[in-house]
């Protein structure tokens, strides 16, 4: 009997593997638009890129949540993004197939680059909290010193008096 604990490495990995053959494929299908090459694949393989070059993007963006809510959200809002790259090229009567790849792939980029500097930016903060915060390793010869040489005139009075006692 396998429960969810059972994952091997390969198993964990395959998601990720699968992804990235599906950017792949779908740049090849961005490339075939682009270069108006004339091919069965040349649909499909476009349709793969106009939903997993923005769900890429958009998935970087949410890593905050477990696999399976963070790939139905990418999914959603790269079909989104779409929509409102389509919704505005028909508003301005721009649109061409060729023009939509590259607006799709265009924000595409500027939101994975954004993501990347934002991490980026959030690491560094993060490192500088930390160096502040913690305790410092090496001391200076200045701050060293001898208990003897630091100690207040009513500790060593109360030192004399029990030394004296006993």
């Amino acid at each position: 009997m396998q429960t969810n604990s059972d994952k091997s490495p390969t198993g964990v990995r395959f998601p990720l593997a699968l992804a990235g053959v599906a950017v792949g494929i779908g740049g090849v299908g961005a490339a075939l638009t682009l270069a108006g090459i004339d091919s069965p694949l040349r649909a499909p393989f476009t349709l793969l890129f106009l939903i997993t070059a923005p769900a890429s993007a958009l998935g970087g963006a949410l890593r905050g949540l477990d696999g399976a809510a963070r790939a139905v959200l990418a999914g959603v809002g790269a079909l989104a993004l779409d929509l409102l790259v389509a919704q505005a090229m028909l508003a301005s009567h721009m649109w061409s197939v060729r023009g939509g790849v590259v607006a799709v792939g265009a924000v595409s980029l500027v939101l994975f680059l954004s993501v990347g500097l934002l991490s980026v930016r959030q690491a560094r903060a993060r490192r500088r909290r930390h160096a502040r915060s913690s305790p410092r390793t090496t001391s200076s010869p200045r701050t060293t010193s001898s208990p003897r040489t630091t100690s207040s005139p009513r500790a060593t009075s109360s030192l004399r008096a029990t030394s004296s006692q006993g």
